[in-house]
């Protein structure tokens, strides 16, 4: 009996979902699980036990905004119970908890609040973030980028000409965003200040463009109309674009001199230059006199060499020689001539050679045979 005891005990504390019970909720699709609901103060009747408070540092050029927009501040968040203070002594804004507060989450929009006036948000627009529905995010870029060049130049690109980069962004993401210094702030849904944040640190990071991220979201929201592709993969439709390596040139690394623990030596004053040249011994009259010499000599040079520049203009141009190629050609032509008719004659005496010869001269006549008489061999 003990050991079917502990195994039953053992099966119990392994089960996990033992609590789990179907609700009656759970199921009923009139129920939106992602609406946030607007607070009511009965639930909180109360009020705070504690008193919570934020304060933020805020620049000088915005002391003189804040101090006149301060009326509309404080009357927008004395409808939460919500206290606040302008110190200008310090330069920082503080929010707290009263007795009046009911929504414990209010302190923290009120926090959120500030943030977004110390960032150069207008007041009407950063009094929206009150609401339940509007989130905000303050993105740092000043940390992303090295070089301040670089980082202008980036920031440039975040923006747009005539901020019309910014504006697409604003109207694709439906979030409101400010650049300025070295923040970006921006208010919206989570949704939206999700694709804002990547957008802004892939610009500043130099890994894509916002004008690529643009055509990307304008695909997105156009396939989101279409009912058929609902639930598939975006991925074929989207653009994909490749990252160009331009090839950067090549800094020339300057050589290295040897090093020496001795100092350069030091270049010689006017002084020293005086004394080498004896001019500093020199009385003030005979210095005078060496610099009037010396500007009249320069003088000189001067007007001779504009003379000489004005007198080049009327000077006619060398014409080249021209070559008289008439003779050249005659002696060529009679030599060759000359070759030609040497040729001719030879070759004419050769010819008038072979005429000559008569074929009479080297066959022999019948006259000029001798007779031979045959001996009988009876004689013999």
């Amino acid at each position: 009996m003990a050991t079917e005891e502990l195994e039953q005990q053992q099966n119990k504390t392994k089960h996990k979902g033992k609590h789990d019970k179907p609700k009656p909720w759970d199921e009923d699709p009139n129920i939106d699980r992602w609406t946030v609901e607007k607070f009511d103060p009965s639930w909180n009747e109360g009020g705070m036990l504690e008193v919570s408070s934020f304060s933020t540092l805020f620049p000088v050029y915005r002391e003189k905004y804040l101090q006149d927009a301060w009326p509309v501040v404080k009357s927008a968040l004395k409808e939460f119970g919500i206290a606040c203070e302008l110190n200008l002594v310090e330069g920082s804004m503080t929010v707290s908890t009263t007795r009046k507060t009911k929504d414990p989450y209010i302190i923290v929009k009120a926090r959120d609040l500030i943030k977004l006036l110390s960032r150069s948000v207008p007041a009407p627009q950063a009094i929206k973030i009150l609401d339940d529905e509007m989130q905000c995010d303050i993105i740092k870029i000043g940390n992303l980028v090295r070089k301040k060049e670089r980082f202008v130049k980036r920031r440039r690109f975040l923006v747009g000409p005539n901020s019309s980069t910014l504006k697409a962004l604003e109207i694709l993401t439906g979030c409101y965003i400010l650049v300025q210094g070295n923040t970006v702030a921006a208010m919206g849904s989570f949704k939206g200040l999700k694709q804002v944040r990547r957008i802004v640190e892939e610009c500043m990071m130099n890994k894509m463009h916002p004008v690529y991220n643009i055509k990307i979201l304008m695909m997105k929201k156009e396939l989101a109309n279409d009912p058929a592709l609902a639930n598939e993969n975006w991925d074929r439709f989207l653009p994909k674009f490749k990252k160009k390596t331009v090839k950067q040139k090549k800094v020339k690394s300057k050589q290295k001199k040897p090093y020496t623990p001795f100092p350069p030596p030091q270049p010689p004053s006017q002084i020293d230059i005086q004394l080498e040249t004896g001019e500093y011994f020199l009385s003030d009259k005979k210095k005078s006199a060496k610099k009037w010499q010396e500007k009249q000599e320069k003088q000189a040079e001067k007007t001779a060499e504009n003379k000489r520049k004005r007198e080049a203009a009327f000077v006619p141009p060398k014409e080249p020689p021209k070559q008289d190629t008439t003779i050249d050609g005659d002696n060529n032509d009679i030599a060759t001539m000359a070759k030609a008719l040497k040729e001719k004659a030879k070759a004419l005496g050769k010819r008038k050679a072979a005429e000559s010869i008569n074929p009479e001269a080297y066959i022999a006549s019948s006259s000029d045979q001798k007779h031979f008489k045959k001996r009988s061999k009876a004689s013999s």
